[in-house]
């Protein structure tokens, strides 16, 4: 049962390989403490003419869903929001990256990968962003690391109760081994956070993310997109012209 939970959880065999990286983007390696190669990729603001508002130094750290590699999740948030460096690391166990995925890793990764960004762009301000499990993952790093915001999108409380959700006649609790909960470091954390959810969400359940909204203590955004699902959500115009208002919201 363990190991079917790891590669349910983490289907690396099923995340597509990255692809050509584009002309303007940069990968970044980092050596965990275990001596783990992780890799990952910085791509830029968009150039802008001299006549026009300089990029704001806005650094985004994005996390993707358990099927997304780093690159797709750079590349998206760069599309989304082109005035931001982004940058996205491709999860322990997922091509290039080394070792083996587990949420105990991947939380104590978080705060490694944070250094080497803040440190490498020097920003006026990071936002995290994090899309399904990733949301978890950010939520986490605002407990170890100080960031001026967080975008989740399909959050939840606790990555154990979606399991139970999913699987209501085993008993979860006796065996989950890659408990990402959400509701602590939110709860104990003046960081501005913003949620978005999907109306027909059909993997996390819309309770999962109402238990983790009633407890953030700093909820400045909070947008249901109506007929999306877990992963169509991405697609939506609403949802993206949403994004752009939430970090604008939190900026503020």
């Amino acid at each position: 049962m363990f190991d079917f939970q790891t590669h349910l959880i983490f289907p690396t065999h099923a995340v597509p390989r990255a692809g050509p990286m584009p002309r303007e983007a940069e990968e970044l390696s980092l050596r965990t403490i275990d001596g783990q190669s992780l890799k990952g990729v910085l791509i830029p603001p968009d150039q802008v003419a001299p006549d026009q508002i300089a990029p704001d130094r806005t650094l985004i750290l994005g996390f993707g869903g358990n099927a997304w590699n780093g690159q797709d999740v750079a590349e998206y948030l760069h599309e989304l929001l082109p005035d931001a460096t982004v940058v996205a690391f491709h999860y322990r166990g997922y091509q290039p990256s080394g070792g083996s995925p587990s949420a105990e890793a991947l939380i104590a990764d978080a705060p490694l990968l944070f250094d080497l960004a803040v440190e490498r762009v020097k920003p006026k301000r990071t936002i995290a962003i994090g899309f399904s499990i990733g949301s978890g993952i950010a939520a986490q790093l605002a407990a170890q690391r100080r960031l001026d915001g967080l975008i989740l999108v399909t959050p939840f409380d606790s990555l154990k109760a979606v399991a139970q959700s999913m699987y209501p006649w085993i008993p979860i609790g006796q065996f989950f081994s890659h408990e990402v909960e959400a509701v602590t470091p939110l709860e104990q954390s003046r960081v501005p956070v913003a949620i978005f959810s999907g109306e027909c969400d059909e993997i996390v359940p819309a309770e999962r993310t109402d238990a983790l909204r009633k407890r953030v203590k700093n909820l400045v955004f909070d947008r249901t997109i109506v007929g999306a699902g877990h992963n169509d959500i991405y697609a939506r115009s609403e949802f993206q012209l949403a994004m752009r208002d939430a970090l604008d919201r939190l900026k503020l």
